[in-house]
């Protein structure tokens, strides 16, 4: 196989299994990851459509990514952007389909799968290097600007602050109903702590082996 025809397969791979793993997530119900938590945040003080306010918020972050490292933008983004929601409501759907009336252990083993799959699939699609998501792209422009902290370390942040914050405009909105548990909940925490971490580690062991072979050990 090709260097390119690689590239894509990875980064079409990756879109599509981080799609999933968003699916089930919001199966789990344990808690959302940390962007969402912070859509959820906006969503509460801000009156206008979800769809609508993704964009708009996805958008400005596409802004930042273009100002600060256009590199991080490519054809993985717009798929990310325009797709991963549906291939996370099919998600869903399987595991509904496979689990109708999960137990709390089902819902631990799902979320926990859940994480792994979403940490294995963004290293693929960011190691491909056609594009990431407009998110990712805030820790990976920061952690090749600064030099000084790991990307493991600004994801670890970024995470952290999008539950901050998503969790402090939804006290200012006082639509607290399910703040605890429902939005945030295990997952979110896990996923705030880990998932910069374990990206890593599939970059060093997965991602990085599959597309450069022996180079990645130099």
């Amino acid at each position: 196989m090709d260097e390119r025809t690689k590239r894509i397969v990875m980064s079409a791979a990756g879109v599509a299994l981080c799609g999933f793993s968003v699916g089930m997530f919001k199966y789990a119900s344990l808690g959302i990851d940390p962007f969402q938590n912070l859509m959820a945040g906006l969503n509460a003080v801000i009156p206008i459509r979800f769809g609508t306010l993704y964009v708009i918020v996805n958008a400005l972050l596409l802004v930042f990514a273009l100002v600060f490292d256009r590199t991080k933008i490519g054809i993985a983004t717009f798929i990310n952007l325009f797709f991963l929601g549906y291939i996370a409501d099919f998600g869903m759907a399987v595991c509904n389909t496979l689990f109708p009336e999960p137990s709390l252990t089902v819902r631990v083993l799902i979320l926990a799968a859940g994480l792994v799959l979403l940490c294995m699939s963004s290293s693929l699609y960011m190691t491909a290097d056609l594009g990431v998501s407009t998110y990712d792209a805030i820790a990976l422009v920061w952690a090749d600007r600064q030099k000084r902290l790991p990307f493991s370390i600004c994801r670890v942040i970024t995470d952290a602050a999008c539950i901050l914050l998503g969790a402090l405009l939804t006290v200012i909105s006082g639509r607290t109903e399910g703040l605890i548990g429902g939005v945030i909940g295990v997952g979110t925490v896990i996923t705030a702590f880990f998932m910069g971490p374990l990206i890593s580690w599939f970059n060093a062991h997965l991602a990085e082996p599959m597309r450069y072979g022996q180079k990645s050990e130099q």
